[in-house]
């Protein structure tokens, strides 16, 4: 489905994706984890649209996207969230969702997005305002439920359970869960929580300094020596 080759990208003197190959197969939930600046994010970008690559391929099944605006990404099946919940202010959770479907899927499914609100618990809050009347967990909930509106094929998760305590992270974990049972979607999720990753995702990416330098099971992956060098800052060990 997703298929990265040999992305770059380059910040002035940074650089901060360095020949990146990276594949997602529909309906598989993939764990993208790396230390704080490590690249995650701007591949996220890379794939959305808002960040140029200066070099490689970007493929969603088998079509370049490069050439393609995000709207045109969005409507080809690429969903994704943003590390800090970005709710239109002065709509109702309703009319978010309705915005990020007319953007994302270019027509309007209001049963559609009946069924979102339920799936994501905001049902009882789809009248409130967005912006002032939800609580972290809901405003999370809300970014997911918005990328979902958008009817992706591949969805882009950035630390959606960041600032969440145990019991949220659980819930959200399960509710992710359900997700893909119910839409059967590729998920490629940024987040610093092992637990929960080794836990979500069969397989695991790991990037450091805009290298990809693992990439497999949880349980291997995280024993890995520049993997493990990454994360206690040693510098990277050869395997």
């Amino acid at each position: 489905m997703l298929d990265l080759a040999g992305v770059s990208v380059q910040f002035g003197g940074l650089r901060a994706l360095d020949d990146v190959s990276l594949r997602v197969a529909a309906g598989e939930i993939v764990g993208l984890v790396g230390p704080n600046g490590a690249g995650k994010t701007t591949l996220f970008n890379v794939v959305s649209g808002t960040v140029a690559a200066r070099q490689g391929t970007l493929a969603f099944d088998g079509a370049d996207l490069a050439p393609l605006p995000t709207h045109a990404r969005a409507r080809r099946g690429v969903g994704r969230t943003f590390q800090i919940p970005q709710p239109m202010h002065t709509l109702t959770v309703t009319e978010n969702l309705l915005v990020a479907q007319r953007f994302g899927a270019g027509r309007i499914d209001r049963a559609a997005l009946a069924e979102i609100l339920d799936l994501v618990g905001l049902s009882g809050k789809a009248g409130i305002d967005a912006a002032t009347g939800l609580s972290l967990t809901e405003l999370k909930a809300l970014e997911v439920a918005k990328a979902l509106a958008t009817g992706p094929r591949l969805l882009l998760l950035d630390e959606v359970l960041a600032g969440l305590e145990a019991h949220g992270k659980r819930m959200f974990t399960q509710l992710l869960g359900a997700i893909h049972a119910r839409y059967r979607l590729a998920i490629l999720i940024i987040e610093h929580d092992i637990e929960t990753i080794s836990t979500l995702c069969p397989r695991v990416a790991v990037l450091d300094f805009g290298r990809l330098i693992a990439d497999g099971p949880p349980g291997e992956v995280f024993r890995h020596p520049d993997v493990v060098a990454s994360y206690t800052g040693r510098g990277r060990v050869d395997a």
